[in-house]
């Protein structure tokens, strides 16, 4: 019995192992026979990664569509820390120092030693972070050689030369202070040769964690045009990094974002949509499919208000006119002028043609000439034209003769008599420049007589004088789609019995920026209508605007980064508000201007009275603590206004000198054929062949 039990158990222990068997065998055929084709498949296929295609940034053209900020393909060495093998970060480091170095390429190197670390070299800012306790942690007067031994500890280089460690390292210190981590790309050479780019890549293997990557770079054309205008792009500032990553539009610690100006206040738009693109690799990590899972799309293009003419008039009319007072004005009369500014804006609708402020700066050499302009004595980084406070001395005079005409103080024949002092207060007696005798205001605008002035102001008080000149754009913002000093006014509360009048005049603390003079010349012009001013006409996609700008500038209709065949963005409505003024009031003053230009004893007329189209304007010589200041305004043509000007000169005395300025604005405003073209004009979109969008190389 107990032997039958024992056949038992191994029979059926038999068949169960027979029955696993034919299990494993029908499986196993299944997976090599059956599916086999599928699992090898599967096997060679191998993993997969996605890689972010970058965006070319949008582009800035001015309003006939030639390009401010313009993009062009680069190429840049960059390291991947999830790609690296492990140790290996030094070697790949010398390696692609040796390549860069026989290419003649660059890279950024700011560690303070010496080539071979026996001595300091760099700025003492530099040096102390690098002793800092958040780095070395070594004593301030920690010597250069035993710096560098702390160094070659740090990145582990001792089995190298000393010129080799000190390379190396160079590298190794850019890359900790960028962040460099399995989160944080490190861009070890930017805008290399198409020549380079092929030679690393075909080393490749050799140089493990290196990618060569095809950026957009951009690309200034004229970068000396409007760059405060325009703006400069950059790395994310850290101050501000978080703001930028909240916003779950995909930016990267190393994103470039505007910083400044247009680039910064249309970043939203410019910034582009980053494409996705899915690489597979097999088990021996070779590349078997590439597959663009999303397209990247370029940003938006901004189409500015600005003439790219106009703004070169303005500023070279700007640079000859100073250097012509320093070469040939007395000295403590003009010789000493150095800087200003000019704004012109188009009457009938408020936008901007010419912002330019000088001295001016470069963006595409912005960080060469940082230095240089930091330290300039005339800060050339300041735009003066929206940021620069003057006195606009005789200039305000159409505001105080507007305001007593519409307070009833004065009518169009009422005379004033000028006897050169103003004998009203006992205890101030300003004077005017000549003595005139009896003068009504359109005589007083055309010889700037300041009797006149001083008369109205004292019966209108500074309460109303101010009140007046808001009306007129000046002490109110003007609308811009940037940032602009609010100007000063005058104390309506003195009990000064002098302030009035000198406020009636422009001076005292009369404050304006040229911004605000043009806008107010504008208004002017205008019979009073009031416009917000512009900077940007349209925004478009890159694609709709390629294809279109050639024929019409102006954008049509708004569409989504998806849907970039359409035109993203038209420029706003802007409501055109009346003042209470009369409309006859405005053209008593405009008889006054034009024959302050046009009559052989107005203040203009040496370098406007043969203009052959009727030019209104108004010259003033506001006092400074120093030398007198240059204001000068415009517009033109009288009888149908179209452009309007304010003109600043520093220390330029006199205010007709601006006029000169104003003149060759005019001319190529109303006479264009006249100019020369602009250098690099032929590098205006093609619509033929748009930027591409950049694609990233990888080193799987």
């Amino acid at each position: 019995m107990r032997i039958s039990n024992e056949r038992f158990r191994l029979a059926f222990l038999s068949l169960a192992f027979l029955l696993v068997m034919l299990i494993f065998v029908i499986r196993l055929s299944n997976l090599q026979i059956v599916k086999g084709e599928y699992y090898l498949d599967l096997q060679n296929k191998g993993t997969q990664r996605l890689q972010t295609i970058k965006a070319a940034r949008g582009e800035v053209v001015d309003r006939n569509g030639s390009p401010f900020v313009s993009n062009a393909v680069s190429y840049n060495v960059v390291f991947d820390k999830a790609l690296e093998q492990k140790g290996g970060t030094n070697e790949t480091i010398l390696k692609l120092i040796v390549i860069l170095t026989t290419t003649g390429e660059e890279w950024e190197d700011s560690l303070p030693l010496n080539i071979d670390g026996t001595a300091f070299d760099g700025s003492e800012q530099e040096i102390k972070r690098l002793k800092s306790k958040n780095f070395l942690d070594l004593n301030s007067y920690t010597s250069a050689k035993d710096v560098f031994h702390w160094v070659k500890e740090r990145y582990n280089l001792q089995e190298y030369s000393a010129t080799e460690a000190r390379a190396i390292a160079g590298v190794r210190y850019e890359m900790e202070k960028m962040g460099y981590s399995y989160s944080t790309q490190y861009i070890f050479a930017e805008d290399i040769s198409l020549e380079t780019s092929v030679l690393i890549r075909q080393l490749a293997r050799d140089l493990t964690g290196v990618n060569v990557v095809e950026a957009a770079k951009i690309t200034y054309i004229d970068g000396s045009l409007a760059p405060h205008i325009i703006g400069r792009t950059g790395v994310i500032v850290a101050e501000e990094l978080e703001k930028y990553l909240a916003l779950e539009r995909g930016y990267t610690q190393n994103d470039i974002v505007g910083l400044e100006g247009i680039e910064k206040a249309y970043e939203h738009e410019l910034r582009g949509k980053d494409g996705v693109r899915k690489i597979t690799l097999d088990t021996n990590q070779k590349v078997t499919d590439v597959m663009i899972d999303r397209d990247a799309v370029p940003g938006n293009t901004v189409v500015m208000t600005l003439d790219k003419n106009l703004q070169r008039a303005g500023i070279e009319g700007l640079e000859k006119q100073i250097k012509y007072l320093n070469e040939t004005a007395p000295a403590g009369k003009g010789k000493e002028a150095n800087a200003g500014a000019i704004v012109a804006v188009d009457v009938k609708t408020g936008e901007i043609l010419l912002s330019a402020s000088y001295p001016t700066y470069d963006l595409s050499t912005y960080s060469e000439d940082f230095s240089k302009n930091s330290t300039h004595p005339v800060a050339p980084f300041l735009n003066r034209a929206f940021n620069g406070l003057y006195a606009p001395g005789s200039c305000f005079k159409p505001v105080t003769a507007l305001a007593g005409l519409d307070q009833g103080l004065n009518e169009y024949d009422t005379h004033i008599f000028c006897n050169r002092v103003y004998t009203y207060f006992p205890s101030y007696q300003p004077t005017c420049l000549q003595l005139h005798g009896d003068f009504t205001v359109v005589d007083a605008l055309r010889h700037s007589c300041n009797t006149f002035f001083y008369d109205t102001g004292r019966r209108l008080g500074i309460a109303n004088i101010n009140d007046y000149a808001r009306q007129l754009g000046l002490g109110v913002p003007s609308g811009i789609e940037l940032y602009e000093s609010k100007g000063t006014q005058c104390d309506p509360d003195s009990v000064n019995p002098g302030d009035a009048l000198q406020a009636a005049i422009g001076q005292l603390d009369n404050g304006y920026t040229p911004l605000q003079l043009a806008n107010y010349t504008s208004i002017l012009a205008r019979n009073g209508d009031v416009i917000p001013l512009s900077l940007v006409k349209s925004v478009s996609s890159y694609y709709d605007y390629t294809e279109t700008v050639l024929e019409s500038p102006v954008a049509k209709s708004a569409a989504s980064y998806e849907d970039y065949n359409q035109t993203a963005e038209q420029g706003p409505v802007r409501e055109t508000i009346p003042t209470a003024i009369p409309v006859e009031h405005f053209e008593t003053i405009r008889e006054g201007m034009i024959q302050a230009t046009h009559d052989p004893l107005g203040t203009a007329y040496y370098y406007l009275g043969d203009y052959p189209i009727t030019v209104a304007s108004k010259t003033g010589t506001p006092q400074t603590a120093e030398f007198p200041n240059s204001t000068f305004i415009c517009y033109a043509p009288a009888e149908d206004p179209q452009i309007a000007i304010a003109v600043v000169i520093e220390k330029g005395w006199h205010g007709y000198t601006g006029a000169p300025v104003a003149r060759a604005v005019l001319d190529a405003y109303f006479f264009p054929e006249t100019l020369e073209p602009i250098e690099g004009e032929d590098d205006a979109i093609d619509p033929e062949n748009p930027v591409p969008t950049a694609q990233p190389v990888t080193n799987p």
